[in-house]
C-alpha cells in the first residue's frame, strides 16, 4: 500500500512538472504580460492543443475553440476545416491526454484542488452529476458551432460565443492580465467583464472541493477529444484475467470513472492514477509492453475475458 501511495504522489509531481513546462513553453512571450499586448505574429495561425486562450498576452499560438468560432462566424468561411481537422488528428493520437496533461487551465485545477481542506468536503461527483456531464456537450453544439455559424450582424459576422461569454480559461489567461497591464481596458470593463469574473470565480471555488469541475461539467475541447477515447492511439486496456474488482482503480479517480469497467471512458483526462493504484497490474496503456494482451477490452471499453 505505501509503495502505490508513493507511486501516485510520484506520477502526480511527474504530471505537474510536463503540465507546468507545457504552459509556460506554449506561452512563453513572458514580455506581453509586462506590456500588457496580445502577440499577433505567424505563431499565431497555428492551434495549440489545450484550451490556450489567443488572448494570453503569452500565448504563442491559438486555442482551437476559438479558432473554430472564429471562422464559422466570419463571412468570408463556413467550415473550420482546419481547426477540425487538427482536433481529429490530435484525438485519433491522444484523446483527453490533452486535458491531463497540456491543458494549462487543467494545470490550474489541479492546483487548486490540493488546497488541504477536511475531507468530509471532498466531493468526487457533484449533484445531478449525470446531467451535467452533459452540459459540456449542449456547450458545444450551442455555443460553439450553432451560434456563431447561424447568429450574425447586419454585415454578416457571427461572434464567438463560448469565448465571449463563458470560457474561465480565457477570462484567467487573457481578460486579468490584459487588464492588470491597461488602465483603459480597466475603466471600460462592464457587465460582460464582471459575469465572466463570477464565473471563474466559481469555478476555482469549486476546484479546491471538487477536482476539475471544469473539465467534467463544462469544457467544449474534453468534449471533443472524449469522442476519441475508445479508438484513440493512446487508449487504457485491462487484463481481465489479473482483474479482480477490487474497486482500488476506481477509489484512485478523481474524474468519476470505474476503470475496470470502462478503462477508455470519454470522462477519462488519462492521469494515470488507476493503474498506479492497481494492487495487480490489471491496468496498463497501449503503448506500455504487454499492452494488447489476452484479456484487453474491446473497442466500446469494456473488458473481454481471456480464451
Amino acid at each position: 500500500m505505501a509503495k502505490r501511495s508513493d507511486a501516485i504522489r510520484r506520477g502526480r509531481r511527474r504530471r505537474t512538472a510536463v503540465q507546468a513546462a507545457f504552459a509556460l513553453l506554449t506561452n512563453a512571450r513572458l514580455g506581453g504580460f509586462v506590456s500588457g499586448t496580445i502577440y499577433r505574429g505567424a505563431g499565431k495561425q497555428l492551434c495549440l492543443p489545450g484550451l490556450n486562450c489567443y488572448s494570453c498576452p503569452g500565448a504563442l499560438g491559438s486555442c482551437p475553440i476559438g479558432a473554430i468560432q472564429a471562422t464559422l462566424g466570419a463571412r468570408s468561411y463556413k467550415f473550420a476545416f482546419y481547426a477540425f481537422g487538427f482536433l481529429m488528428v490530435v484525438g485519433a493520437l491522444l484523446g483527453r491526454v490533452v486535458c491531463g496533461f497540456l491543458c494549462p487551465f487543467g494545470l490550474v485545477q489541479d492546483l487548486l484542488h490540493r488546497i488541504p481542506v477536511p475531507a468530509r468536503l471532498r466531493r468526487v461527483k457533484l449533484p445531478g452529476d449525470r446531467l451535467l456531464r452533459l452540459v459540456k456537450y449542449a456547450l458545444l453544439a450551442l455555443f460553439v458551432v450553432l451560434l456563431p455559424l447561424c447568429v450574425v450582424d447586419l454585415v454578416g459576422q457571427g461572434q464567438p460565443w463560448f469565448c465571449k461569454y463563458v470560457c474561465p480559461s480565457g477570462t484567467l489567461l487573457g481578460g486579468v492580465p490584459l487588464l492588470a497591464a491597461n488602465e483603459g481596458l480597466r475603466a471600460a470593463a462592464g457587465w460582460l467583464f464582471r459575469w465572466k469574473f463570477a464565473l471563474l470565480a466559481a469555478v476555482c471555488a469549486l476546484s479546491v472541493f471538487c477536482l476539475r469541475p471544469f473539465c467534467k461539467y463544462v469544457c467544449p475541447l474534453g468534449a471533443i477529444y472524449g469522442l476519441f477515447n475508445r479508438v484513440a492511439l493512446y487508449r487504457f486496456r485491462l487484463d481481465a484475467a489479473r482483474c479482480t474488482g477490487c474497486g482500488a482503480c476506481a477509489r484512485a479517480c478523481g474524474m468519476g470513472v470505474d476503470p475496470h469497467r470502462t478503462p477508455n471512458s470519454a470522462e477519462c483526462i488519462r492521469c494515470g492514477e488507476c493503474i498506479r493504484a492497481c494492487p495487480h497490474g490489471a491496468l496498463r496503456t497501449t503503448l506500455a509492453p504487454g499492452g494488447a494482451a489476452p484479456g484487453t477490452p474491446g473497442r466500446g471499453g469494456s473488458a473481454v475475458p481471456p480464451p
